[in-house]
């Protein structure tokens, strides 16, 4: 019976493959659910609206690295032909996750690399995210933390972290690799003159759109996503635009991509336990369509990549066996 429902499900998945007339194209959504404890989930669409989770939304890798979480996963294709994943391995470590596949089902021992270790006083290390810099040929790798008694202007005005009554001032901090053996030293990537978490990057053709979270919770609560701009992923960015995801609701963990000539950003509506969307074709004008989407239950924040049917295919195919 077990067997004959896996066929079933395996059978539907492919059919909605198939009835995916505009493109060759497929879409995958990394996340995780919970706390980060059962590590990574994946889930496909087809549209960018419906997601279906793969392998009956059972983990894919399991944390034990770090804080022995797997939270925030980001997954990219490098020009190697791999998939480069990272991630947050706990909430108050100084380190990343990060492990490699060729087929998003069998994944490499997974490292964890100390980025925030030489600042000992540092909080915490967030939501990690990686771009591929095609004019420097590298990697960069970036995430927010909170280092105490930095960027006085805003040093008042996040979460207090209860265990040492002190404030969450988090910036964008990143490193940059070419083989993930050798890093260069860490530096201060974005400082928007505001507490900021959550930055992800969507590279274009001649420029790079960072979407991030406003993490202000004092005097009055932001926590809303906002954009800046550069020239390329590794910046310089701009001041950030005002927010552009709905009034009233706690946004964080935006992911972006487009399909076509549509912008669509995804982002973890936590106080409400459920995923969020937004559309634009111009990254000015924008539509809620958070009622036209829909994810695996659970799902929690992580990435969107565009990648081909056939990928989804090998998936369902070995996860279904």
């Amino acid at each position: 019976m077990k067997r004959a429902r896996q066929a079933v499900a395996a059978f539907a998945m492919m059919s909605a493959l198939g009835a995916c007339t505009s493109t060759q194209d497929a879409y995958l959504f990394s996340s995780f659910r919970g706390d980060g404890e059962d590590g990574l989930h994946l889930a496909w669409s087809g549209d960018g609206l419906t997601w279906t989770a793969l392998k009956g939304d059972q983990s894919f890798l399991l944390p034990d690295v770090g804080g022995k979480l797997m939270r925030d996963p980001c997954i990219i294709r490098g020009p190697d032909g791999v998939y480069h994943m990272v991630w947050t391995t706990g909430w108050w470590e100084n380190n990343i996750g990060i492990a490699h596949s060729r087929d998003l089902i069998h994944w490499s021992a997974q490292q964890e690399v100390p980025v925030m270790a030489h600042v000992p006083d540092v909080m915490n290390t967030w939501a990690p995210e990686i771009v591929w810099l095609d004019d420097t040929k590298e990697y960069l790798v970036f995430w927010s933390s909170s280092v105490p008694d930095t960027f006085p202007e805003t040093a008042d005005r996040g979460d207090i972290r209860s265990t040492i009554g002190k404030p969450l001032n988090h910036r964008i901090y990143a490193v940059t690799t070419r083989d993930f053996e050798t890093w260069s030293d860490t530096f201060l990537f974005y400082d928007g003159g505001f507490v900021s978490i959550d930055a992800s990057i969507l590279k274009e053709s001649d420029r790079a759109i960072m979407f991030l979270k406003d993490e202000t919770k004092r005097p009055e609560p932001e926590k809303n996503i906002r954009m800046a701009f550069a020239a390329s992923a590794h910046g310089p960015f701009g001041e950030a635009t005002p927010p552009f995801s709905p009034r009233g609701i706690w946004a964080e963990g935006p992911t972006a991509m487009n399909i076509g000539d549509t912008y669509y950003v995804y982002f973890d509506d936590y106080m409400e336990h459920h995923m969020g969307a937004m559309r634009s074709k111009d990254l000015q004008h924008w539509e809620d369509i958070t009622d036209e989407t829909s994810f695996p239950a659970g799902s929690r924040h992580g990435s969107v990549l565009k990648v081909s049917r056939a990928a989804i295919e090998r998936i369902i195919a070995a996860t279904q066996e």
